[in-house]
């Protein structure tokens, strides 16, 4: 891997050009740092996988635990109280699971379903990006499955991991993605990728309620803000997927900095440290460069200079 920095009067830049690695993921997504034991997990969405890479190895291709899963998952967390080197949170097709690292197996929490008039799982939706908030509840999106027609049908929800319970926040949404909070924990950041919007609203840090949704970001561009991630300066680190870009946005909204990649799909950055880590999706020939499509589904990093907040934990009886 091989980057550089710039830095001019309006936008600070940085610019990789080669791959820390590459698994050609289909929809490599939800990078998740694993401080216990210094891993990065991320997901293959399309390909039902979800990998851990020993980030201590000098040769990262040969550290790589992964484990196929028989349904889509899209987003990991740790859970309060238990070593992640034997279960995690997930999200998975019908809601928030609980993985087995040692059998691969999985046993959902709450379903999607659970806040359905009548109760049934519907089969044209799966879940998608999502985060632990401060008071340990799971906030998860939901979007059309991969293969189907996309239509507005999802929905953002709401996981109480103590009750049991789950609800919806916001609905319809077409591509719900990353949920990420303010470091003094005062504000909820939730991107649109179809509205190309990062929305903002207050969250209360004593009741979790959140209100006053306003416009935070709105992206210009031909592509789709995807996953962020936010540091401990108050900057959002926002993916843009089909540019090749990852934004710096500042606490007041502003674009400040930039990192360009080698190909277009990016998807969601995660930092270790003041390093960013940044999962991308594949590619088809003719969407792009030989160069693009050859890493398109490849993990990028660099470094940037600020650390990342630490991610939440799941609260989970």
């Amino acid at each position: 891997m091989s980057s550089t920095a710039e830095t001019n009067p309006s936008l600070q830049q940085w610019r990789v050009t080669e791959p820390y690695l590459n698994l050609h993921c289909g929809l490599g997504e939800g990078p998740y740092y694993e401080a216990a034991t210094h891993h990065l997990r991320f997901v293959d969405i399309k390909k039902k996988r979800v990998h851990i890479a020993d980030l201590s190895k000098s040769e990262p291709k040969s550290a790589v635990e992964t484990i196929q899963l028989n349904t889509p998952v899209t987003v990991t967390a740790d859970i309060d109280g238990v070593d992640p080197r034997e279960r995690i949170a997930i999200g998975a097709k019908y809601g928030v699971a609980v993985l087995d690292r040692r059998s691969g197996k999985y046993e959902y929490v709450s379903r999607f379903s659970s806040a359905r008039d009548d109760g049934s799982d519907d089969e044209r939706i799966r879940s998608n990006d999502g985060a632990v908030d401060p008071h340990g509840r799971f906030w998860l999106g939901t979007m059309t499955d991969i293969g189907l027609d996309l239509r507005p049908e999802g929905s953002l929800f709401l996981f109480d991991g103590r009750t049991r319970a789950a609800r919806t926040v916001r609905h319809p949404v077409t591509i719900p993605n990353s949920i990420g909070w303010s470091p003094d924990g005062r504000t909820l950041y939730f991107t649109d990728s179809v509205a190309r919007t990062v929305f903002a609203r207050d969250y209360d840090r004593e009741t979790g309620d959140v209100s006053d949704e306003r416009v935070f970001y709105r992206h210009d561009g031909p592509g789709e803000p995807d996953g962020h991630r936010v540091d401990v300066e108050g900057n959002l680190w926002q993916a843009v997927y089909g540019e090749g870009r990852v934004l710096k946005i500042s606490p007041a909204g502003k674009l400040v900095g930039e990192i360009r990649l080698p190909t277009k799909n990016i998807t969601c950055p995660q930092f270790v440290g003041t390093e960013l880590y940044i999962t991308t999706a594949g590619m088809e020939k003719d969407e792009g460069t030989a160069e693009e499509v050859e890493l398109s589904g490849a993990l990028f990093k660099v470094d940037v200079g600020v650390k990342g907040l630490e991610p939440n934990l799941f609260k989970l009886n």
